[in-house]
């Protein structure tokens, strides 16, 4: 999300140049993509809801970080 942020920041400031501002929009398209895919993973979670208790679903491999608490 920051970065996205930081990409919106850098457009609406006017001092990028047209392919600087391209290739900003393109990385923010997919930025946007992986935040909708993310988003749509937890309204599956909330979907699945049974009582009080989540049922977590399959977690693909790429989306682990590796810092499980």
């Amino acid at each position: 999300m920051r970065e996205l942020e930081g990409i919106v920041h850098g457009m609406e400031g006017g001092a990028l140049t047209l392919e600087q501002s391209l290739e900003a929009y393109q990385r923010g398209a997919v930025l946007i993509k992986q935040c909708q895919v993310a988003l749509e993973r937890v309204r599956e979670q909330v979907r699945v809801l049974d009582g009080d208790e989540l049922k977590p679903l399959d977690v693909p491999s790429d989306a682990h970080s590796g810092n499980d608490d």
